[in-house]
């Protein structure tokens, strides 16, 4: 059996994977803070592998302690493929350098990147000893390639999930190893994030009205198709490692 774990899939692009992933019959883990109780009700009305854990990845010992679980039960049962979709991120905060608070800062690095290294390097780590084969897929952003002003630590996190994926992914090419690890950046979708960014300040982000504009223009991507696309490539298994994929790309 095939199986996913899937931080943040309780909501947006993270639910719309785990949605698509279970109608593939692949084994989903969900890992978020709260469930999604429309998941749930629907692997169990269709017989489906499912389960969630609750963990809140700015917390590094909670981190640690629910994906040794994880990795526990997941490879004693000695699948054919996992699937890592680092897909859980915060925007905040938002706001010009010199304003920016301590506690913000530090869960947001903690979220978009720490966990993300933690977690592709423990799922490596249990692939090397079982021979089971490890795709991390790391969500992304354009802001990794472009300063934004009031996303500068976004913007930083993202650009070194990308440096992360670029440089483990020679790393295992190195080893021969089956493992890979891409990463994906989705576009502007029409999510949770994108209402935080909206709801933000003009002084803090400089951007926000061309924000607004694209939610009342319809011009924001949708979950569901974005999901679709990402699975797609995950699944047909020819994805190259240490890409950064963009979805304009694939739709």
């Amino acid at each position: 059996m095939k199986y996913a774990i899937i931080t943040g899939a309780s909501r947006g692009l993270g639910e719309a994977i785990a949605k698509r992933l279970l109608q593939e019959q692949i084994a989903v883990i969900s890992v978020s803070r709260t469930e999604n109780a429309e998941i749930k009700s629907f692997a169990i009305q269709k017989g489906l592998t499912y389960k969630h854990h609750s963990c809140n990845l700015a917390l590094e010992n909670e981190v640690q302690e629910v994906f040794l679980d994880i990795a526990h039960h997941i490879f004693e049962k000695n699948p054919e493929e996992i699937y890592l979709f680092n897909n859980a991120g915060v925007i905040e905060p938002i706001h010009i350098v010199g304003n920016l608070e301590q506690a913000p800062v530090i869960r947001n690095i903690q979220v978009n990147l720490i966990a993300p290294i933690l977690l592709t390097n423990l799922f490596f780590q249990k692939a090397g000893q079982t021979g089971t084969k490890v795709l991390a897929i790391n969500i992304t952003s354009g802001a990794a390639n472009r300063p934004i002003e009031g996303w500068s630590v976004y913007c930083s996190a993202k650009a070194g999930i990308n440096m992360f994926t670029q440089t483990a992914a020679l790393e295992q090419a190195e080893k021969n190893s089956n493992n890979k690890i891409i990463a994906f950046s989705p576009g502007v979708m029409d999510t949770d994030m994108q209402e935080t960014i909206r709801s933000s300040s003009k002084d803090a982000f400089k951007d926000l009205e061309r924000f607004k504009d694209l939610k009342e223009s319809n011009k924001l991507l949708k979950a569901e198709a974005v999901a679709d696309a990402l699975v797609d490539l995950v699944l047909k298994g020819e994805s190259e490692s240490g890409r950064v994929y963009s979805i304009n790309e694939l739709i």
